[in-house]
């Protein structure tokens, strides 16, 4: 009877050591899961927003428009840099009143105020919120790396145009401002291929 009590004992154990195991198992598999799927839904986050323009992602457009309409809007132009750059940017203009369809030009001026040449780049969204599926850019310089000497200024274009179908949208056609904004940070490991930056060059006139 002792050995067969024993026995049952040991199976028993036996028997909870393999589940234990087996939990263990799932719960690694479940944690590598959640981490790959936290990398993968960068991307996916990324190519959500540029297609319905969620939180104030622009679209990028690769032709203009073929309509434009008599109907205006302002565009505002704003830069903010983060505390790692030693870099002043702002927009040369800080507005314009373009019409829906119209292909507009805008220019931010960088400037690096330190000793050292520095490595930057920028992110973007507009606001209202609403407006970034209707907000197109043909030509911009974010995401791009930008390497300035000490003292070294460059003029950054963007070319956009504002999509006529936003006057067909009832959550937006209302808005008569869009305001543009970048965000530069500092780039802690640059790309071989950043290579320095042209000198600045004086916007054409008229913006």
């Amino acid at each position: 009877m002792a050995d067969t009590a024993t026995s049952q004992r040991e199976e028993a154990a036996a028997a909870l050591a393999g589940r234990h195991r087996r939990v263990g198992t799932w719960a690694a598999l479940g944690a590598a899961a959640m981490l790959l799927l936290a990398f993968a839904s960068v991307p996916l986050y990324r190519i959500f927003c540029q297609v319905t323009g969620f939180a104030g992602t622009t679209q990028k457009a690769v032709k203009p428009s073929d309509i434009i309409l008599d109907r205006t809007i302002t565009v505002r132009f704003d830069a903010t840099v983060s505390p790692g750059l030693a870099w002043t940017v702002e927009p040369i203009i800080a507005q314009q009143t373009v019409r829906f369809g119209e292909t507009s030009l805008a220019h931010y001026r960088a400037t690096n105020t330190s000793n050292k040449a520095i490595v930057g780049t920028a992110s973007f969204n507009v606001t209202p919120d609403q407006t970034g599926v209707y907000f197109n850019k043909l030509a911009c310089f974010c995401f791009t790396e930008q390497r300035l000497e000490p003292g070294q200024s460059i003029d950054m274009p963007v070319q956009f145009f504002v999509d006529p179908e936003m006057v067909k949208d009832r959550d937006a056609r209302h808005i008569g401002l869009i305001t543009l904004s970048y965000t530069f940070f500092p780039v802690d490991q640059p790309k071989v291929s950043a290579a320095p930056a042209s000198p600045a060059t004086a916007p054409p006139k008229g913006g």
